[in-house]
Order: structure tokens, then C-alpha cells, then sequence
């Protein structure tokens, strides 16, 4: 049965409206600038371009021309808690920006609406494809407009699975030792550098599990939902309950293989 809305002024039809609008204007932007931008590193190997912080610009003053109250998170350095109101939007402008920096067309803008600790609104799209995936907290999950759900998919050793690496990962680290933990037990093991586009998949169905040790909040805020409201599974990597605020996430289409992948892990 779905959840009662909370009691708030901001009805669901407008959040979601708001975010898609202000998805749809990042990725333009996003398409704009890509090939004409310069680059820095906040780390080794940890990119970030005119093209990040423009799309966030642009997805903040959309967003806050319509709800002067809510909070804020965002990768590039937004940070907004200044008021007393329990919505938090959490935006990833550009998720993927190595994939975006080398030409590879994997790549998204991440946008989710949360409750208090309750994430309700997501909306993931990806520009260079036009798809739109869309969430609210006891509609369903939607690309484009139409319903998704996860795979079927059983046994591991018939699984697609995909992990995240952490930035400038080391041979003897530990989240190579968990890839090459899982590598003899599945079909075949991706890694594609978008954690946004990968949970998207999830719940498409494209995909049967994700996990990673090393996102942040707006790396996952968006896709968790999406992956919940498809009908899929979503935990730490140990079966503890899923908190955005905490780098551990194990996504997948809810069968068998969620758990058996947490003893891999």
C-alpha cells in the first residue's frame, strides 16, 4: 500500500516536476559544454569540470526559485541547512565525470528529494540516450514515463553484476580483493563508472546487482529509491539497512543472489 504523503505544502506532482525540469536543463548544459571544457582534480584521478559546476548551478536555482525553504547537498561544494524545513535535495550534477571527460557516453544527472531521513522523489537522466528514470516513494519506478522492474535473474552464476572502485584504487586494496572475490562466481563482472546509471539499470532490469564502498550521498540518493520503488533490493553490503550518509551499498534485483553475494563480500 503506498505511504501517506507527509503533511507538507510540496505536493509530489510538483517536486517531481521541478527535479525533471531541472534534470533535463543540466544534461543540456551538460551536452553543451561537452569538448569545450577545461579540467582540474580535487584528487588523483578525481576529475571535476566547468561542466559540473555550471549543471549544478543551474539544477540549484531551478529547484530553489520554487522551494526557497529546502535544503540542499550537492557534489560541488553545495551545502545548504540554514532552514528549519525536514526536505533536503541531494544532487549529483554530472555523475560520471571521467566517463564524461573521455568521450564515453555514460553519464547522468542525479537529483533525489528526501523526507526527514525518508527519500521520496528521484530522478536520474541520462542525456546522450534521453531516458528519464523517474521514482516516487510509493508510486513505482518509470523510465520515460513507463513502468520498470528488476530482472529475474537467480543464480549467480547467470548474474550481470557491476562494482564501483574507489578513486585512484590500489592492487592490494580491499574492494579489488571483493571484485576478484565474486569474478568466479557470476557471468560476467562490469565496472562502468557512473553508480547513478548503474542503480538506474538495477531497476531497469539492465543490470542484476551493483555494490559499492565508496559512494557518497549524491552519488546513490536518487538510484536507491529507484531500485526500491522497481521491486528491488537494497541494503549495505552486510544486509544492514541502507543509509546514504554511510559509503557501503549492495543494490539488486532482490532474488537469491543479493544474498548471496553479501557472503562474497
Amino acid at each position: 500500500m503506498p505511504m501517506q504523503w507527509p503533511d507538507s505544502n510540496a505536493s509530489a506532482d510538483d517536486l517531481l516536476r521541478v527535479a525533471i525540469d531541472a534534470a533535463r536543463e543540466a544534461g543540456a548544459i551538460l551536452k553543451d559544454w561537452a569538448g569545450r571544457f577545461t579540467i582540474t582534480e580535487k584528487s588523483r584521478a578525481n576529475l571535476v569540470t566547468e561542466a559540473d559546476f555550471a549543471s549544478q548551478k543551474a539544477i540549484h536555482e531551478r529547484i530553489h526559485r520554487h522551494f526557497r525553504d529546502h535544503n540542499f547537498l550537492g557534489e560541488e561544494g553545495l551545502a545548504e541547512t540554514n532552514s528549519d524545513s525536514p526536505w533536503r535535495w541531494v544532487i549529483d550534477p554530472l555523475d560520471g565525470t571521467s566517463n564524461y571527460v573521455h568521450g564515453f557516453p555514460y553519464y547522468a544527472v542525479n537529483i533525489a528529494a528526501e523526507f526527514g531521513k525518508e527519500l521520496m522523489i528521484a530522478v536520474t537522466f541520462d542525456p546522450n540516450r534521453d531516458e528519464l528514470f523517474t521514482a516516487v516513494r510509493g508510486r513505482g519506478a518509470f523510465v520515460n514515463g513507463q513502468p520498470i522492474r528488476p530482472t529475474r535473474v537467480t543464480a549467480l552464476q547467470d548474474a550481470m553484476v557491476v562494482a564501483s572502485l574507489p578513486v585512484a584504487c590500489r592492487p592490494d586494496h580491499h574492494a579489488v580483493k571483493q571484485l576478484l572475490n565474486v569474478m568466479p562466481h557470476v557471468q560476467t563482472l562490469q565496472r562502468t563508472g557512473s553508480a547513478a546509471l548503474n542503480l538506474a539499470y538495477v531497476a531497469a532490469g539492465r543490470m542484476d546487482a551493483f555494490w559499492s564502498g565508496s559512494l557518497k550521498p549524491w552519488d546513490m540518493a536518487a538510484g536507491i529509491l529507484l531500485v526500491q520503488e522497481a521491486g528491488g533490493r537494497v541494503t549495505r553490503m552486510h544486509g544492514e539497512p541502507i543509509d546514504i550518509e554511510i559509503p557501503d551499498l549492495l543494490s539488486s534485483n532482490g532474488s537469491a543472489i543479493h544474498d548471496a553475494l553479501q557472503q562474497l563480500l
